[in-house]
């Protein structure tokens, strides 16, 4: 249309389609449906505050991968060389379950770009794998999910292994993997140049995940000697250490043999260990090497080939690594890790930022615990290192102490609520891990807080893991024994900017409280937050992003280098964890496809939650639309998110407002020209009694009703939308113990919600209607001005305190207020039990299993010379184009058909029977793909009934019909009763047919092919696919095939006379045989002969003297003279007794010439 021709946007998107295909909606406007998205990302939202994101899974063969690779179930190879490679056609794909031939991870990444449209920078999470805690012993290596799988347009191959020669990931108890495979490296190198093409800046992070399942037998490195059999299952990698670990009997710890374990476990591979051959990268070292190094250095190698990354990582979260010590103050693991820097700025060049990604706990130092008073700035050798460029630590700092009920500690300082961001910033550079520490569990459990202090050196930040600032702008001075030394360590303060290089918080109750942990029920890491009561939580993960970059956003928090001239933590590349390259919802749904779906309702994932509208922004928003200008408009009072709200056209920004409230309960004031927003469920700001009020008249000073329990719901039912399911209703309910159907009521929103969420809304409201039903009116002092309406008091009356919430004032020479009762406690109640989505998902037509039949005629409406096609697809695509060409190019449609066969494979060799009669000795067993089979009576069996066609070799078919058909499992027949060769295919037997070979059910689900006669004998390469597909594409089967006419040869011969059996001299010898006809009437047994078929009688026969053909003889009747005189010029005399005499007889075709052939030796 062009810019001009444009309509102007006035609050309705269009969508404009230009030559829009109708014929594939049968000539008619198809209904369409279309979801707009409107992400308000402002600038204090995570939507607009996340800059960064980590991507994951880290795990999946193929998951990374931009082309949709697709994958053949139970695939099996074909005896015909000449054939697909697969047999079956059920296909599926690898890598696209949201949008069909989109692969998920393009469907991801459009996604983050639309919902958190402030990213630039991603952080690609390629995961190898550990098997044991101790670093001396564990190796690190590539794995995939299965041994066997057929995906016929991508090989999965990593560091030049194969999948039949890569380890497999652990089992779960029904033998499921637990862990994806390691990512192909065609894949990862697909997504980085995709990443590269949307303009983002793209950090490598290869991360190492733990495969030691249960019930290991493994020594524990953290034990006495390291006696203890059994290592953690399935363990987090910062546990990997010497053995046995420091603080154990005979630990290695200080000692040479600690530095000979980290050596070991860094491996000795150099980068001259591999090969770069094209886009491939393959390993040239010892077999035997599977260190970290040969990991790193791949990867290195890889980025390289694909282009460059922005910024690489040599290791992540390795705590327990680089705290092993050879000596008192030596740490080989830092100068392992600063030696790999060096080797991977050799590989990527001095365009790419490198650093390692420490753990927040051990960034800053180590400080052992165990009495020697030790303090290392152990990593300051590799933080200062010239090839480390940024400090990366992934963050997960505690930016909460929140407990149940409100006697707790931060409750009583007067914080509303956990997801305040006042009170989550103030634990940034405060709280735990700055002005106070647990120095125990029971200190914990009671909140018995130890001040952070440095009586010794009077620097409290040295202990202080939250002091950033501090550590980073000043000298480090190691303090061995306690006494800090005289010379500081080689960090230059203010020298290098630091990444998180991860930020994130679990989805979960009090998340912030421990932002570390996860929940992984396989894992013995597997925990919920300190005080957590294992709700999920969307809102508090939001907080804590939000609150976090807006902190480190401002410069009074964030100060500036006087060395490289930026700001102390680099915001831009803060990588949010996590986004999924599985696309939501589809990823957590499909359980089936994905068994780490359950986790992700309680995990760190931003999939399916950055791009819901902030609540507080939201409401902005409408107040703005109202037209109030952006200074009266206070909304920091407001947590949340909304997933998804329709506003109708006629609809009020005040009545969207109104509704929001109610369903997210929330209040709003004017204070001194300011539209306030808050949340219910704050905590009291004043206590009131009746010696505060002021009396009015005569009248009581206080004025308390309660309102008829017969005009309250006992029971509440909303109706939302599903942001999981389509937007699909969904009602929720809430309800007294006992409940009158006469006093239900009914709500619906226009918002999309989760089941569970909303049915804690749900709850909340019904109980907010029976709590709020007292209500309280008096009157105060001017004096009492501060008091504004959303404000919670506590009134004291008749010896007791009710919170009561303000809800008017008016004021004139007193202050009248009215209040109604509010009990905290129904702010934090536990959401519903989660609903599992119902989702569809797209259809894959993958590359149909085809197979192109030279048969017998079959049907007197199919031509005699036309060869047969038949297809089989799960799913099946509903029809199947066939394309032709003599070369391997300019493909011309023949034609298309829509039936699929029923078809399957031999389970067990298949022996030759006898023809002409019934084989009883032989069964066939078979598994048939779809479609049954039922017995029959021998009349309808000679009638026709229960033929299949059995690939007994490359265009060899045997037709064999079957009167028992007996189900022995589901899908597999046992076929008895049989009649071998039928229309004169005896000849081609199988002795035996192998197992696998293919059968095909002969019914009118296969399609003649619409060739001329002129096409028998010339080769034609094929493709057959779906017909919505263009011929080149990955569906699409490709085949070569020449069709024979095999209709149009004449059978063989039957009924060879044998000399011995008629007496006669040494002579002339009569060869006698009985004609057989090709022709569909040739059983009309009231013919006198059967039809004849062809355009001339005549046959060949081949005398033959073993393979040598010594004459040939032509005749055109059932009969053929060897003349004496031939005889002796064949072999020198006249055949007689005892003699014996090999012959060939076949009838001749005018159009295909020799039909079958009958080879048989005579006897004299």
């Amino acid at each position: 249309m062009g810019v001009a021709s444009t309509p102007a946007y006035r609050g309705t998107a269009y969508v404009v389609f230009e030559e829009l295909p109708l014929s594939d909606f049968g000539n008619r406007i198809p209904q369409l449906t279309f979801e707009v998205f409107r992400p308000l990302a402002d600038s204090d939202t995570a939507e607009g505050l996340t800059r960064a994101v980590s991507l994951i899974p880290s795990a999946g063969e193929f998951t990374y991968a931009t082309d949709v690779v697709r994958k053949v179930e139970g695939g099996i190879a074909t005896a015909n060389p000449l054939l697909n490679t697969t047999i079956g056609g059920t296909s599926s794909t690898e890598n696209s379950n949201a949008v069909a031939d989109t692969a998920d991870i393009v469907v991801a990444l459009d996604r983050l770009q639309a919902m958190v449209p402030s990213v630039e920078a991603v952080s690609l999470v390629v995961s190898w794998f550990g098997d044991d805690l101790r670093a001396g012993n564990c190796t690190i290596r590539p794995k995939v999910e299965f041994s066997e799988k057929t995906t016929p347009n991508a090989d999965w191959s990593v560091n030049g292994i194969a999948r039949a020669d890569a380890e497999l990931v652990s089992r779960d108890s029904e033998d499921r993997p637990v862990y994806g495979g390691t990512p192909a490296d065609f894949a990862v190198v697909q997504a980085i140049r995709e990443l590269k093409a949307r303009g983002m800046r793209v950090t490598f992070y290869p991360f190492l995940m733990m495969d030691v399942p249960p019930g290991n037998t493994l020594p524990d490195p953290y034990s006495d000697n390291a006696t203890d059999i059994g290592q953690p299952a399935f363990p987090w990698r910062g546990r990997i250490t010497c053995s046995p670990a420091a603080g154990y009997v005979v630990s290695a710890d200080k000692t040479a043999s600690a530095a000979t374990q980290v050596a070991s476990f860094f491996g000795g591979a150099t980068p001259a260990s591999f090969a770069v051959s094209g886009e491939d990268v393959s390993w040239t070292g010892p077999a035997e090497d599977w260190g970290l190094r040969r990991m790193i250095l791949h990867y290195a190698h890889l980025c390289a080939m694909a282009g460059g990354v922005d910024a690489f990582l040599i290791g992540t979260e390795m705590r327990g690594l680089t705290q092993i010590r050879s000596g008192a103050a030596t740490y080989p693991a830092v100068q392992a890790f600063r030696d790999l820097a060096a080797d991977v700025r050799a590989i990527l060049g001095a365009g790419t930022k490198i650093s390692c990604a420490a753990d927040w706990s051990e960034y800053f130092g180590h400080q052992p615990g165990d009495d020697s008073g030790d303090v290392y700035f152990h990593l300051d050798p590799l933080w200062a290192d010239a090839n480390i460029d940024f400090i990366g630590i992934d963050n997960y700092m505690p930016l909460s102490d929140w407990r149940d009920g409100f006697e707790h500690a931060d409750a009583q300082a007067g914080w509303p609520a956990i997801h305040d961001r006042a009170y989550l910033q103030s634990h940034i550079a405060g709280g735990e891990g700055f002005d106070w520490f647990y120095a125990s569990a029971a200190d914990r459990a009671v909140q018995v807080r130890t001040p952070v202090e440095d009586g010794a050196e009077g620097k409290p930040w040295v202990f202080r893991y939250k002091d950033l600032r501090a550590w980073w702008s000043e000298q480090h001075f190691d303090r061995p024994g306690g006494a800090e030394s005289g010379t500081p360590t080689a960090w230059v303060p203010e020298s290098k900017p630091v990444w998180f290089t991860e930020l994130g918080c679990p989805a979960v109750d009090r998340g912030t409280n421990q932002p570390n942990v996860f929940f992984d029920p396989k894992s013995s890491e597997s925990f919920v937050p300190y005080f957590s009561r294992g709700w999920r939580d969307d809102a508090i993960q939001r907080a804590y992003l939000e609150a976090s970059y807006l902190w480190w956003g401002d410069a009074a928090n964030n100060p500036m280098s006087s060395v490289y001239g930026d700001r102390m933590v680099h915001v831009p590349d803060c990588a949010a964890w996590t986004w999924d390259a599985r696309p939501y919802p589809f990823f957590p749904a499909l359980e089936g496809v994905w068994t780490d779906g359950p986790n992700w309702r309680l995990g760190h994932w931003l999939t399916g939650r950055l791009g819901a509208v902030s609540l507080a922004a939201l409401v902005r928003h409408l107040c703005l639309r109202a037209g109030l200008p952006e200074y009266r408009i206070d909304v920091s009072g407001l947590w949340g998110a909304v997933e998804g709200y329709a506003i109708g056209a006629l609809e009020s920004p005040r009545g969207s407002i109104a509704t929001l409230a109610r369903h997210f309960s929330f209040d709003a004031t004017e204070t001194g020209g300011v539209i306030r927003f808050v949340m219910r469920g704050r905590a009291t700001v004043a206590v009131i009694s009746a010696e505060d009020m002021v009396a009015a008249g005569s009248g009581d000073v206080l004025e308390l009703t309660r309102a008829q329990e017969t005009e309250l719901p006992q029971a509440l039912k909303w109706q939302v939308a599903r942001a999981d399911e389509d937007y699909d209703a969904a009602q929720v309910e809430a309800q007294r113990i006992t409940v009158d159907t006469t006093r239900i009521s009914l709500e619906s929103f226009p918002m999309a919600v989760p089941p569970e969420e909303a049915e804690r809304r749900c709850r909340r409201a019904l109980m907010e209607a029976w709590s709020g039903r007292e209500t309280a009116v008096f009157r105060l002092p001017p004096s009492r001005l501060a008091l504004d309406p959303c404000d919670v008091i506590a009134l004291a009356h008749d010896g007791r305190q009710v919170d009561m919430r303000l809800v008017s004032v008016a004021d004139s020479t007193f202050r009248s207020l009215e209040a109604l009762r509010q009990d905290r406690a129904n702010y934090d109640l536990p959401p519903g039990n989660p609903r599992p989505a119902t989702l569809s998902t797209p259809l894959v037509f993958g590359a149909p299993d085809v197979l192109l039949m030279d048969l017998p005629q079959l049907r007197e409406d199919i031509a005699p010379h036309r060869p047969l096609i038949a297809g089989h697809a799960r799913p099946w695509p509903g029809e199947l184009a066939v394309f032709r060409s003599p070369a391997s190019d300019g493909f011309e449609l023949l034609t298309t058909f829509g039936r699929r066969a029923r078809m399957g494979v031999l389970v067990a060799d298949f022996y030759s029977g006898p023809s002409s009669r019934f084989d009883l000795g032989n069964a066939l067993i078979i598994d048939l793909f779809t479609g049954s089979l039922k017995s029959v009576t021998d009349i309808a069996l000679f009638g026709g009934a229960n033929a299949l066609a059995v690939e007994t070799g490359a265009g060899q078919w045997e037709i064999v019909q079957a009167g028992v058909a007996e189900l022995i499992a589901p899908g597999r027949y046992r076929l008895m009763r049989l009649l071998r060769g039928q229309r004169g295919t005896e000849a081609a037997m199988g002795d035996p047919t192998p197992e696998r070979a293919h059968v095909v059910v002969l019914d009118d689900s296969l399609t003649p092919l619409p060739i001329a006669e002129a096409d028998l004998g010339l080769p034609w390469n094929w493709r057959i696919g779906p017909a919505a597909r263009p011929p080149g594409d990955d569906s699409y089967v490709a085949q070569a095939f020449t069709p024979e006419g095999a209709g149009l040869r004449p059978f063989s011969v039957a009924h060879i006379d044998q000399p011995w059996r008629r007496a006669r001299s040494p002579g002339d010898l009569t060869i006698r045989w009985v004609r057989r006809s090709r022709s569909l009437a040739a059983d009309n047994w009231n013919a006198g002969d059967v039809a004849l078929a062809e355009e001339n009688e005549t046959y060949e026969v081949d005398i033959l003297d073993g393979t040598t053909v010594k004459r040939t003889l032509s005749t055109s009747t059932t009969s053929a003279v060897y003349s004496g005189a031939d005889q002796i010029a064949d072999w020198g005399t006249l055949l007689g007794p005892s003699d014996s005499l090999t012959i060939r007889i076949a009838q001749l075709s005018a159009l295909v010439g020799r039909g079958a052939e009958r080879t048989v030796t005579l006897f004299f």
